[in-house]
């Protein structure tokens, strides 16, 4: 019993450091997704400066806990010993703790084809999720982004009315099934809040030769005039390419 209370004692003086540890590695780790970029691989830009204040709140409270707790281990007092169960106290600052290191060692990734296939690419034309934007006469074709581009077709969605307009648009590569070797998908990620609800968007592409050439996942700058072709028996706006040029990833592969 004695060997128990002993134990006890231990594990409730250690207890609290752990709450300290697991609120520390937070801050740490909102703070690094900031500094090093990687935050917009998460969330919506709007949304930085909320997480930058609360990471900095995290350390001051993870430093003004641990000045307390030195401050009681001075005065040589002691939390009383407690019963420890299947779960006892501090598990959860255990797992927060943990989700933290794990944070901090693994390195964001950002969406891809794969991705895209599996949230649906094959609707990309006609997704009612992106939010329409009335048309803006300054804007010429060719200065779209392929953001741009869907949100217009949301607007006004019949491709016949866009034929040979220019567009200059870029993107990453998506080889859909149901195309054949002459098209590829070019899409972005669209993040509206983090990158759990983050969803693809997009144009097909007419090739000049087979789409073998262009890796999925791979980003190009693509030039051509519009036109309507019929695939996956709809009609829909297709870039009729007429120049392809490799770019390397954005820094920021997200549109908004």
């Amino acid at each position: 019993m004695k060997n128990l209370n002993s134990r006890a004692k231990i594990y409730n003086l250690l207890l609290p450091w752990l709450d300290v540890l697991a609120i520390i590695a937070w801050g740490i780790l909102m703070l690094k997704y900031w500094l090093t970029g990687k935050l917009s691989l998460l969330i919506h830009p709007n949304y930085f400066g909320l997480v930058v204040a609360a990471g900095i709140v995290l350390i001051v409270i993870s430093l003004a806990k641990t000045q307390q707790l030195w401050r009681q281990r001075r005065r040589q007092t002691e939390p009383s010993a407690q019963h420890i169960s299947l779960f006892p106290p501090g598990w959860g600052s255990a797992l927060l703790l943990t989700t933290a290191i794990l944070g901090l060692l693994i390195t964001p990734q950002v969406f891809a084809s794969q991705k895209a296939m599996q949230r649906g690419v094959n609707d990309l034309l006609g997704t009612s999720r992106i939010q329409p934007q009335a048309f803006t006469a300054s804007i010429r074709p060719e200065e779209r982004s392929l953001v741009d581009w869907v949100r217009t077709l949301n607007v006004y969605p019949e491709p016949d009315a866009y034929t040979n307009q220019k567009v200059k648009v870029q993107g990453f590569v998506i080889h859909p099934l149901e195309l054949g070797q002459e098209y590829l998908f070019l899409a972005q990620f669209v993040l509206t809040c983090c990158a759990a609800d983050a969803y693809p968007i997009g144009l097909p592409v007419k090739l000049p030769t087979s789409r073998q050439e262009y890796k999925p996942d791979s980003w190009l700058e693509v030039e051509g005039t519009m036109e309507t072709a019929t695939l996956s028996e709809k009609r829909q706006l297709t870039i009729n390419a007429k120049s392809l040029k490799s770019i390397p990833q954005p820094k920021n592969p997200y549109s908004y």
